[in-house]
């Protein structure tokens, strides 16, 4: 599954997803890039008015939208994947900055930065009334039930159709949904073709890849956690070729913790781990480093043990896939992965 994000700090991100590790997603960029008075992407293929199902009533879409404002990051991803940027959309917190992928497609699609209000409070209704928007996405948000009863006063909303999807859509179907209400049903399914590809293409390029047993691990701030658990959804990692330890059985999203006294648990052909909490998580990165069972391992030993980094938000984006992300991650893990397949 892919959980929605609602954006936040990249510790408290990685944090809550000790119980997930969705599937990637994708990218597709379109090269029309509208006016300031209408930034949505041209090459609608949808007939209007449309009427989408949801877990409050039913959105209808009369025409075409033109101006659309987002709830959440992956909202907001949503919409540059699609070709469109938003007139409004929540801020970057905490002084974290705009990933680079996002960085990336809200300059190809013309532009330098994005329109944002504070939602440090939560969603910021006036803000978003003021920009005029003929719908709102809000598809991969936690926090709709709440903002739902506020928000379709102002415009049209686009979300899912069940409260509890809020936690189980894939990305594919959360780009669809808003896809329908945006009349770009084409893009959407250039969108996942496009990412499908970029994996396949990196896979392709690194056969070294294909069935070697990987564990991945990341130290929150009360335990190391075991995230490649049997249970887990594949990502990224199954995507290049790679394959979950036998051990992974052993653990699950609710039994996921590993004691510094079974730090032989991550033993595998490659041991991946990173550390998002500095030095507010269990142990910092060199303290794991330099404890003596952890490099007792044979993964240690052999070098084929890396570090996703997290500063850059490559972690972040791994455990929480949008629909930018894919080609990114893939362009930054690769080099990481075979690294330490190579024992480098």
């Amino acid at each position: 599954m892919s959980l929605p994000v609602r954006r936040r700090p990249l510790a408290a991100a990685l944090l809550a997803s000790a119980t997930c590790l969705g599937l990637l997603t994708g990218c597709g960029f379109s090269s029309d890039t509208g006016s300031s008075e209408g930034k949505a992407a041209t090459a609608g293929d949808g007939s209007f008015p449309v009427s989408l199902t949801n877990a409050w009533g039913r959105t209808e879409v009369k025409q075409k939208p033109v101006r659309v404002a987002t709830v959440s990051d992956g909202d907001t991803a949503i919409a540059l994947a699609l070709g469109v940027v938003p007139v409004i959309t929540p801020d970057v917190e905490d002084g974290d900055k705009v990933a680079e992928y996002k960085q990336r497609a809200i300059e190809k699609l013309g532009e330098k930065k994005l329109t944002t209000y504070d939602d440090t409070d939560g969603t910021d209704y006036e803000a978003i009334a003021a920009e005029e928007p003929d719908v709102i996405l809000g598809v991969n948000t936690w926090d709709m039930d709440a903002d739902y009863a506020k928000l379709s006063p102002i415009a049209p909303v686009v979300t899912f159709g069940d409260k509890k999807e809020s936690d189980t859509l894939t990305w594919q179907e959360r780009l669809r949904t808003a896809a329908e209400a945006l009349g770009l049903t084409a893009k959407a399914d250039a969108v996942i073709a496009a990412n499908e590809k970029a994996l396949e293409d990196a896979a392709a390029a690194h056969p070294e890849f294909r069935g070697k047993v990987y564990t991945y691990s990341v130290v929150h701030p009360e335990q190391i956690t075991y995230m490649s658990h049997a249970d887990q959804d594949p990502g990224v990692f199954e995507q290049l070729g790679l394959v979950k330890h036998p051990r992974s059985k052993n653990y699950s999203a609710d039994k996921n913790g590993v004691s510094l006294e079974n730090l032989d648990e991550l033993e595998s052909d490659l041991l991946l781990m990173t550390y998002p909490f500095g030095d507010e998580g269990l142990l910092s990165a060199s303290e794991l480093e330099s404890d003596k069972l952890f490099q007792s391992l044979d993964v240690v030993k052999k070098k084929h043990f890396a570090v996703v980094p997290s500063e850059n938000t490559l972690a972040s984006a791994i455990a929480y896939p949008d629909a930018l992300s894919a080609p990114w991650v893939v362009e930054n893990l690769t080099p990481i992965l075979a690294k330490a397949v190579a024992g480098k």
